[in-house]
């Protein structure tokens, strides 16, 4: 008899906090995380540590800002020096396990986890190749950015992303049964990589959503570094509505696939006599903006690319059906998962969400997002800060040659769709200046660029040494060819205004 309970996390990759029916959506069905919602838990106000992947999975990891880990970029790697949950709760007694995605680079490509039942394409060394595929051989390699190729190239069909989550379902199902027949407990990530663009969904959801999708977007006083991010990501001219239709009809097919997943995951802790002893936890590494105030996909600190779907079920410990609404997010897992374990307390950023799982009211408290790409889209350096407290938002980018981008605020009580931003607003200006002591707390903008200029010096050598040598990773996952898309119906190129 297991004396300590299971920890499974199912993590997707992009997936916007408002697309789930337990998260008011309409038109969206995902069954089986409304079932997850309605057996435990829901997080209304959840937020990643940085609106882009690798900084935000490897701050889930550490439970330590990208600021602490120096991690802001796609282009970083988490130093092995740096404890993960997974190093607290293997010294616990847990066997560890990673199925499917994290998005760790370099030689690392545990940190902390004890097994990896299935492994991804980006476990490699910066500069060396995938292996298999090509992967982008009918699709332009930018589907998968945040420039307007992604609303270009989006239809229906199968992807290499849903081959992909359906071989990570296949290895969790199998890992949960072989765990069934062990009195030792586990702690498992099952990562996806869905519904991360290209825009691509399975031809029969596609077909349900393309009619039913909403197409005309949020827009309102967007402010001038939002109005550099699309001049720079050229999404100028915005997508068309036809191409609106497309790009979100394929997102939402992406998900209901991914829903279906997770509730194959679901049915085999039931099979097994599991889930009476799991803490199941569903999150997501960030959102997706889906051309909400001209944007897409990621990088920016609207709510939809900040914040993240969390739901947690704990049965006998979590009251179904509950939702809580103060502010929290991925950088609260890592404690929370020591403290349940009885694993070697961790120095970081978060706070345990076991105490609200129990009950408990939240604490009231300030979180943080931060992002950073030096050198990266032309004319924009993206280093930035948010921090919400209360209903109040505040972020703000560095100023970019002679170019000074205003404080953004936000009263998300009064204003959920960030249509009307109060910075600039004479009675808000106490609120303002409160506000800013908070958000220079731990943060220095100059140091971070400096920082990342000379982490992209370093990144450059190793990509040469990764071309050149061509070193082979054995966690490396092998990409089947073309034959993934060979139903691929690009249908957004062009359309209607």
């Amino acid at each position: 008899m297991k004396k300590k309970p299971d920890i499974l996390v199912i993590m997707s990759d992009q997936h916007a906090p408002g697309a789930m029916g337990c998260a008011g959506d309409p038109l969206i069905r995902t069954p089986n995380l409304n079932r997850l919602a309605a057996e435990g838990a829901r997080f209304t106000n959840a937020y990643c540590p940085s609106p882009l992947c690798v900084p935000s999975r490897m701050s889930f990891m550490s439970g330590r800002t990208p600021s602490r880990n120096r991690v802001w970029t796609n282009q970083a790697t988490l130093c092995s020096t740096i404890p993960t949950w997974a190093h607290a709760l293997s010294v616990a007694g847990y066997d560890t396990a990673l199925i499917g995605r994290m998005h760790f680079y370099g030689q690392d490509q545990r940190h902390g986890f004890m097994q990896r039942p299935i492994a991804e394409g980006s476990a490699r060394h910066p500069g060396s190749r995938e292996l298999g595929g090509p992967r982008y051989t009918r699709l332009p390699m930018a589907t998968a950015g945040q420039s307007r190729a992604s609303f270009e190239y989006a239809g229906r069909g199968h992807s290499f992303y849903q081959h992909y989550s359906t071989e990570v379902t296949d290895a969790a199902c199998d890992f949960l049964r072989a765990r069934a027949e062990s009195d030792r407990p586990f702690a498992a990530v099952v990562g996806h990589l869905l519904p991360h663009c290209p825009y691509i969904g399975p031809k029969d959801l596609f077909d349900y959503y393309y009619e039913r999708v909403p197409v005309v977007p949020e827009t309102g006083d967007e402010p001038a570094c939002v109005k550099a991010m699309q001049e720079s990501r050229h999404l100028h001219p915005p997508a068309t509505r036809d191409q609106l239709r497309v790009a979100r009809a394929a997102y939402y097919a992406m998900i209901e696939f991914m829903d279906r997943t997770v509730g194959r995951v679901l049915d085999t802790l039931d099979e097994t006599g599991l889930a009476d002893g799991t803490l199941v936890v569903y999150c997501s590494d960030h959102g997706d903006m889906m051309g909400e105030h001209g944007l897409w996909s990621k990088k920016c600190f609207y709510e939809q690319a900040a914040g993240i779907p969390l739901l947690a079920r704990f049965p006998g410990i979590t009251a179904p059906g509950s939702s809580c609404d103060s502010l929290c997010g991925l950088l609260d897992l890592a404690p929370t998962f020591v403290e349940l374990a009885g694993a070697p307390e961790m120095d970081v950023d978060g706070e345990s969400l076991l105490p609200v799982l129990r009950g408990a009211s939240g604490s009231d408290r300030v979180v943080v997002s931060e992002v950073a790409e030096v050198n990266g889209w032309p004319n924009f350096e993206s280093v930035g800060r948010m921090i919400r407290k209360g209903p109040w938002k505040l972020w703000q980018h560095k100023p970019i040659d002679d170019r000074a981008f205003a404080p953004v605020l936000f009263n998300l009580d009064d204003d959920p769709g960030e249509k009307h931003n109060l910075g600039a607003h004479p009675d808000h200006a106490d609120t303002l200046t409160a506000l800013q002591k908070e958000f220079r707390k731990g943060w220095d903008p100059e140091w971070v660029t400096d920082t990342v200029n000379e982490q992209m010096k370093d990144w450059k050598l190793l990509v040469d040494w990764g071309r050149t040598v061509e070193p082979r990773h054995p966690d490396t996952y092998v990409w089947p060819g073309d034959e993934t898309l060979a139903d691929l119906e690009l249908l957004s190129a062009s359309g209607e205004s």
